[in-house]
């Protein structure tokens, strides 16, 4: 039987009784009770700046500056597709999209961002933070519409790793990704980048005359808030099996991102299989073809 140590209820923050619980267990309580008790600190809100990388940048969103190359970019996507699980789009025309840009884009929340691809120096996708929090600690990333030209890429990987990495040295302490439950790219996505299946929003809202339930998944990094040596932690790169494009390596990347690369993880398996939650099965028989 392996070693267990016990944790008193002052190392528990207010649960009562000894519990033995293992040493990893128990310094991660205690760092948690650490930071949640005094050395947190409400962050500020995301800024207005660019997030750069090597093989892309995000730059604020500018109408002016983006919009052409994003509709072209998004035209590849003939039917439309792409759009299925967004609230909008898609646009028939540069001039429509430009106008839906103007008028739900340039606020303080959602912050969105244009990702350029480094190679091309091209808008090839949009992502945002959104339900920023600074009181509570909580920040969310959403509006995505990757373009063809940024799916699957070491890109793609980057722009998600550079608006997380901000997020945690801002000092936030829940990151969050909320996805379609049917919309498995995203949510294999969110799971390679390290992020933990919570929950099920049912019924949460009627997207385009259908029914959506949201799947959230989400990062807890209250020791890595702010700290150097806590960014260096995510530095956990796997290799990738199958054909999923594997994570930068760290001496790909240039400036701070040089310190850490996204923990991508491959798949768990269980008894021989991959270990998938009852909502997913539930999901894929939904969608199976008749």
């Amino acid at each position: 039987m392996a070693r267990s140590s016990t944790l008193v209820a002052s190392d528990l923050a207010g649960v009562a009784g000894g519990v033995d619980v293992g040493s990893a267990a128990q310094e991660r309580v205690r760092t948690a009770d650490r930071v949640c008790r005094s050395d947190w600190r409400r962050p500020s809100h995301p800024p207005r700046a660019p997030l750069a990388g090597r093989f892309c940048r995000l730059e604020p969103l500018d109408p002016e500056r983006h919009a052409a190359e994003l509709f072209a970019a998004n035209g590849l996507d003939p039917d439309g597709r792409e759009w299925t699980y967004l609230p909008y789009g898609p646009f028939d025309d540069l001039d429509a999209y430009r106008r839906w840009l103007e008028g739900q884009c340039l606020g303080d929340d959602p912050l969105f961002f244009a990702i350029i691809a480094t190679k091309t120096g091209r808008a090839v996708g949009l992502a945002s933070y959104l339900r920023i929090d600074p009181l509570a600690g909580s920040i969310e990333v959403g509006h995505l519409r990757f373009s063809s030209l940024l799916q699957r890429t070491p890109a793609a990987t980057e722009a998600m790793y550079l608006m997380m990495r901000q997020a945690f040295a801002l000092g936030y302490r829940r990151y969050e990704w909320k996805c379609d439950a049917l919309n498995a790219p995203s949510r294999t996505a969110a799971l390679r980048l390290g992020l933990s299946f919570e929950g099920i929003f049912r019924q949460a809202v009627v997207l385009k005359g259908r029914n959506r339930r949201h799947r959230v998944v989400c990062d807890h990094r209250p020791r890595l808030a702010g700290t150097g040596a806590g960014l260096r932690a995510l530095a956990r790169p796997r290799q990738l099996r199958g054909r999923r494009p594997a994570a930068p390596a760290a001496d790909d990347l240039d400036g701070a991102a040089a310190e850490a690369t996204v923990r991508l993880q491959p798949p768990r398996r269980v008894n021989g299989g991959a270990a998938r939650c009852r909502e997913t099965c539930n999901v894929r028989r939904l969608t199976r073809p008749a």
